[in-house]
């Protein structure tokens, strides 16, 4: 762990820059205990790292580092350990109103049913929540489907839109301009309730 000034209210604590299920299980246990903390505005985790916006006046750089650091030293209270748990959430999944998932398939040498079947075995992990409200990125897929962004992105991609971009998959919580392939569609609205560490299955529906 290591914290490094992000700006005069903030810092980040960077954890191994590796995405991997042992560093966000870290990251997680690390935002349980920072919540605990007093005068906190705002903490943001990611896949490898946690923003923790301060109050300044109660706070200034160093002290705030050794309050992370002594928070860290101590286990995560019961009310903090039961708090926001990581959820399952199954996500019914129409991979037959699709855009790009006969490219996914033609560009690992596999069957549309392969590809499915694939992206439907993994149980992802919600590593990061950002680019619009609701987008949670996904990951990790299978190394077989992984898939690079579109050459040229769409100016629209239909809410519900569930695609494949390099070793991550998401669902598109609102229409968008993306290069994500697009393998599938669903009717899911709930997005509102992702966190970092939910895990996230697709179940194919017909």
């Amino acid at each position: 762990m290591n914290i490094k000034t992000a700006s005069y209210d903030s810092v980040i604590i960077y954890f191994k820059q590796v995405i991997s299920e042992e560093i966000l299980d870290e990251v997680q246990h690390t935002y349980k205990l920072l919540k605990e903390l007093d005068h906190i505005i705002d903490i943001t985790p990611s896949y490898c790292s946690i923003l923790v916006i301060y109050d300044i006046f109660k706070y200034d750089q160093q002290t705030i580092k050794e309050a992370i650091i002594k928070k860290c030293s101590q286990p995560v209270g019961l009310a903090s350990a039961d708090e926001n748990p990581s959820k399952l959430i199954k996500i019914p999944t129409d991979y037959k109103n699709n855009l790009d998932l006969k490219r996914v398939a033609q560009h690992n040498n596999l069957s549309i049913k392969e590809v499915i079947t694939l992206h439907t075995n993994t149980t992802y992990r919600v590593y990061a929540i950002g680019f619009m409200v609701g987008f949670a990125y996904l990951a990790t897929v299978d190394k077989k489907i992984a898939t690079p962004r579109l050459e040229s992105p769409r100016k629209k991609v239909p809410k519900g839109s569930v695609a494949i971009a390099d070793n991550q998959t998401a669902i598109y919580p609102q229409e968008s301009a993306g290069g994500w392939n697009v393998i599938a569609h669903t009717k899911f609205d709930g997005f509102e309730d992702f966190c970092v560490g939910d895990r996230i299955k697709f179940m194919s529906i017909e």
